[in-house]
């Protein structure tokens, strides 16, 4: 199916108050947010390819708080949007893998756990794709973001090459592996339909 069909499709589910003019999206400050750390993702890879590991850390750390960030004020200025429950956890995937994979390339983490946390990523995402296809946004779940948590903490124990990083990365590993469960045992009937 080609591109175009699909993207309509999806972001038919997103609020016709979310839509301004002819198919453009009138972004809250929310979604701005959300939008301003996937922009800044590319800069954290080049300071890591670079060997500035406490600068990326920073930078990490700063992209990291602006999910809180973006949720809170989703919440506190009535900002939900279906384009922000969709873009706002593709954010936070897009910047825990980029930083895995250049941590893989500096030696400082496994691939293999990187490898299952991806696969899981995409796997789950993919899931939210068909949710979205069938008018339904999936809101992040408790045992996803208690996962979220865990892969920051272990990301950033390994920018600092901390003793146990590679264990804390296993344990998220773990978190995610059963939170994809999770989504995929929720969303089961959605599945068998296709």
């Amino acid at each position: 199916m080609p591109i175009q069909p699909v993207c309509a499709k999806i972001l038919s589910g997103i609020d016709r108050s979310e839509v301004a003019g002819k198919g453009t999206i009138n972004l809250t400050l929310a979604n701005k947010v959300t939008f301003l750390r996937l922009a800044l993702i590319p800069l954290n890879l080049i300071l890591l390819l670079f060997g500035l590991n406490g600068l990326a850390a920073l930078l990490f750390l700063f992209l990291s708080l602006s999910d809180v960030v973006d949720g809170y004020i989703a919440r506190k200025y009535n900002q939900v949007s279906e384009l922000g429950k969709l873009i706002d956890p593709l954010a936070d995937k897009i910047l825990v893998i980029t930083v895995l994979i250049a941590l893989v390339e500096q030696g400082l983490a496994s691939s293999a756990p990187v490898m299952l946390l991806a696969a899981r990523e995409f796997i789950v995402f993919g899931v939210r794709v068909m949710a979205a296809k069938a008018g339904t946004i999936l809101p992040a779940i408790p045992s996803a973001k208690w996962k979220t948590a865990l892969q920051l903490t272990a990301v950033l124990m390994l920018m600092f090459d901390l003793p146990f990083a590679n264990l804390a990365l296993w344990v998220a590993v773990l978190l995610a592996l059963f939170s994809g469960g999770e989504y995929l045992w929720q969303n089961r009937t959605l599945l068998q339909s296709k």
